[in-house]
């Protein structure tokens, strides 16, 4: 099954969040929505144009943490995406798992670098096959 890609989001993991909203703020010019997760850590969300997101979450960034490239879903269907995946021996490193206001997965590509799919929790996680394709 191909998905229906809606936008494309990189994912930051920074030692300081208010830090790095200064940096990006004041050198590139991103205005950032501060949000507040469940345990009431600050989180970042900028949009840069009309289609790609820039999260920013507090963490030790590390080689192959970050930045994390997401594809968003825009029709849903993230299950149903994740075991044609799987079944055409594409290795998923995390299964469909609750995520900030929806669903990700976590998936290697060909040459090993982890890619990560979201769609918001209001789509279906299940889409019909497509036959043929």
């Amino acid at each position: 099954m191909q998905p229906k890609l809606s936008s494309i989001a990189f994912i930051l993991y920074a030692r300081d969040v208010s830090r790095t909203e200064h940096f990006y703020t004041e050198h590139l010019g991103i205005q950032f929505t501060r949000n507040t997760g469940e345990d009431g850590s600050l989180w970042l969300l900028a949009k840069i144009g009309t289609e790609v997101e820039m999260l920013v979450f507090a963490g030790a960034p590390q080689p192959g943490n970050t930045p994390g490239i997401v594809f968003g879903l825009g029709e849903g269907g993230i299950e149903t995406v994740v075991a044609s995946l799987a079944g055409a021996g594409v290795e998923i490193v995390t299964p469909v798992s609750e995520a900030p206001g929806g669903w990700s997965a976590d998936f290697k590509d060909l040459d090993g670098h982890i890619m990560s799919f979201y769609q918001d929790q209001s789509l279906p996680k299940t889409l019909p096959a497509v036959r043929g394709k």
